[in-house]
């Protein structure tokens, strides 16, 4: 009988209205709940059952973190159906992540509202000019594309939304003007805190971002909203637009906030962070791989990604009277099933359920989701095509391996020493590396540690490749090596090589004889101070970097003539 009701739900629309009294009639007399439900989702969906006003707020305010002006949003649904706008800029490649508003979406399509997908392709330039100005037109196509098919994967009839390009209406006079309005009572105090959450923040921020706020306020009001959808990560934007679009005359708008869920790596999940996201291109192999190594820990139910996707996506998706399903081998207690979120968080919390049979009942959900996006991208060549043009491959960055290999140490002979003649502190010498093109300048700061007839003609460890530095007006090419301790007292001893070693002499670390130095130690990547904390003077007075031993390529130690267990700077 359900199934022929259904059936009859199907026909004509000039049938409706018979249905709806039929619907109702079963409802009251004839089924059993679960048959019931299921039904009145159908009918709800097909737009046969009129909600009431607190059932429509009860579906647009489920599951948000927080909303702003709830008075105003029961008022107009007793009144008619909201109109809300939920926008993205178009920069980074959409993930699953983004099942999250999706699902949100699907909600308030449920409840009768009429929903705007704003495509920022103005705001992604402006963001720190993440898309080029090239870019913005294939990724705003692919943005629409897949987002179309995400809403068609779960059953979300795109007839009901309207997609909108930014650029269609933010270059317009009347945008413009009002951008110039703006700029013209916001503090850059505000626009700053505004954007804190959202735009990339430096010491010298760009005007772009300082702009970014006002453009997002002056949407809601161009787009013709009542409300704006968002993440809890925008709040501050949103309160923006509840201070400033009323000093333009504009209304202020309702705020609908979504939770920031954790990525699978355990902090927010981000296109730019390749282990927290699942593509919605990834296969099943790439879906398990990336599930194995998410963030998952035993009965932590605060900062676990898996555990947040299926309270946010899978559970808002499922169907009246369908459970969320793990399955499990005999031995560890067979398959289990949860009606509702909460008793799946409480049996995780109490370690009912392991981590692995979450992650492998999550993935088969993912990939249920996933694979009616993959066919439509697999058997259009077209959609493949705009994937790569807009998200063209990137050549992959060639890790440089941070090894003390990449230092040029070298053995040295101080031939010529003098006091720095405008520093007190500074010695200048003469250092003699061996080199065709004679002696180096170095600059060391050794006045006050060793007197100066002790410098001259010292076999000395120089640190060569450098970035030349000027210091006091001259200009340093390499640095002596020295032992050096702090506390109690300020002592330095530069290391001594071997007796027999010769100028120009090379230094190896034990262990690390392959490779070649750098010619010069890039400065901005501090590889010097990242390797430089390792070096140090061991306890029996012999310098080694993470446990080895220095030698000359001759086999003999470098050495302090009395400090032990002391750094080397």
């Amino acid at each position: 009988m359900l199934e022929y009701l259904i059936h009859i739900v199907r026909c004509h629309c000039t049938f409706i209205s018979c249905m709806r009294s039929i619907y109702q009639f079963f409802s009251d007399l004839l089924y059993p709940r679960k048959n019931i439900l299921y039904l009145r989702s159908y009918a709800i969906a097909t737009n046969m059952v009129e909600l009431k006003w607190e059932e429509k707020y009860e579906l647009i305010t489920r599951n948000l973190a927080e909303w702003l002006g709830d008075e105003k949003l029961k008022s107009i649904l007793k009144q008619r159906d909201l109109k809300l706008y939920w926008g993205t800029a178009t920069t980074g490649r959409p993930h699953i992540g983004y099942f999250t508003p999706m699902s949100k979406i699907a909600d308030f399509l449920k409840s009768g509202a009429e929903v705007t997908i704003l495509f920022a392709d103005l705001h992604a330039y402006l963001d720190n000019m993440k898309a080029p100005w090239e870019l913005l037109e294939l990724r705003t196509q692919y943005y629409e594309k897949v987002i179309k098919a995400m809403l068609r994967s779960i059953d979300v009839p795109l007839e009901k939304l309207k997609f909108v390009k930014g650029t269609d209406y933010q270059l317009s006079k009347e945008y413009t003007l009002d951008v110039y309005r703006l700029s013209s009572i916001v503090t850059e105090h505000d626009a700053k805190k505004a954007g804190a959450e959202v735009v990339k923040q430096v010491i010298n921020p760009l005007l772009s971002g300082l702009l970014y706020p006002g453009l997002q306020a002056l949407d809601e009001q161009y787009l013709k909203v009542d409300a704006q959808f968002g993440g809890i990560d925008q709040r501050k934007i949103f309160t923006f637009s509840e201070k400033y679009l009323p000093l333009l005359g504009y209304e202020k708008r309702i705020h609908l906030m979504n939770p920031m869920i954790p990525g699978l790596a355990g902090s927010k999940m981000s296109s730019s962070e390749e282990d927290s996201k699942i593509d919605l291109l990834d296969n099943p192999t790439a879906v398990k791989k990336k599930l194995k190594k998410a963030f998952c820990e035993p009965g932590n139910i605060s900062d676990n990604g898996v555990l947040s996707f299926a309270k946010h996506v899978i559970y808002p998706l499922l169907k009246e009277g369908e459970s969320f399903n793990i399955y499990r081998t005999t031995e560890f207690g067979g398959d289990i099933s949860f009606d509702t979120y909460d008793d799946l968080e409480n049996a995780f919390a109490k370690e009912e359920i392991h981590p692995g049979d979450l992650k492998n009942a999550v993935e088969i959900y993912i990939n249920k989701l996933l694979d009616p996006i993959r066919k439509e991208f697999e058997v259009d060549s077209k959609l493949k095509n705009l994937a790569n043009k807009a998200y063209p491959p990137q050549k992959p960055k060639i890790i440089e391996e941070l090894t003390p290999a990449r230092l040029d140490i070298r053995v040295g002979k101080i031939i010529e020493v003098s006091k720095h003649s405008d520093a007190d502190s500074l010695y200048v010498e003469k250092i003699d590396l061996g080199e065709a093109t004679g002696p180096r300048t170095i600059v060391s700061g050794l006045v006050n540690y060793v007197p100066l007839e002790q410098m001259k003609d010292r076999m000395v460890v120089v640190l060569a490749n450098l970035k030349p530095a000027n210091l006091r007006g001259v200009q340093s090419h390499g640095m002596v090596l020295c032992a050096s301790v702090d506390e109690p007292v300020r002592r330095v001893e530069p290391l001594r090589p071997p007796l027999d070693s010769k100028p120009g002499e090379k230094v190896i670390v034990d262990g690390y004889e392959d490779g070649s130095p750098d010619d010069v130690l890039n400065p901005k990547k501090k590889i010097w101070e990242k390797l430089q904390v390792d070096l140090v003077v061991n306890g029996n007075g012999e310098a080694s970097w993470s446990g080895n031993l220095l030698f000359t390529v001759n086999g003999g130690k470098l050495t302090a003539d009395s400090l032990k267990n002391v750094a080397i700077k």
